[in-house]
This record gives C-alpha cells, structure tokens and sequence, in this order.
C-alpha cells in the first residue's frame, strides 16, 4: 500500500463516522421533539386524559410569563421552630 491510498483510506474512514454521528443525532433529536410536541396538544376532545381537572372542570388556562407572582420565601419550610 502507498501512502497515497493509506491517507485516502483515512479520509474514507472519517467522513463515515462523521456522516452516521450526524444520521444519528438527527434522528436522535426528531424522535424527540416529536414526542415532546404531543404533550402540549389539548386533550379536550381526546380519549387521553392528563388529569381529571382537565376531564370535568374548565379549560386549563395558563399565566404568561409577566404576570407577578408576589413574594416567595423559598426557605421557609426548611427552618425549625
């Protein structure tokens, strides 16, 4: 073998591996935005149910993010008396 055909067999290798590293995370993240957009269609008029709230109450309406939300002491439950 000449050095010629090591280095193309080298250059072979490489963009082999490169292209299924890339196949591979494509399909790796597709699989999973396509399971995580299912979560947020409304199952109003679906056999699946998240909750009971959902099934028997009113439409869950969410806050935007600009609404306050007043103060939290987020250590509170954590002191002893």
């Amino acid at each position: 073998m000449t050095a010629s055909e090591i280095l193309n067999l080298l250059i072979g290798v490489v963009q082999g591996l490169g292209t299924i590293t890339v196949f591979l995370l494509v399909l790796f993240i597709g699989v999973c935005v396509l399971l995580t957009l299912t979560k947020f269609r409304s199952t109003r008029n679906s056999l699946t149910v998240k909750s009971l709230d959902e099934l028997v109450g009113e439409p869950i309406h969410y806050l935007p993010p600009t609404t306050p939300r007043g103060t939290a002491d987020q250590l509170a439950g954590s002191r002893r008396p």
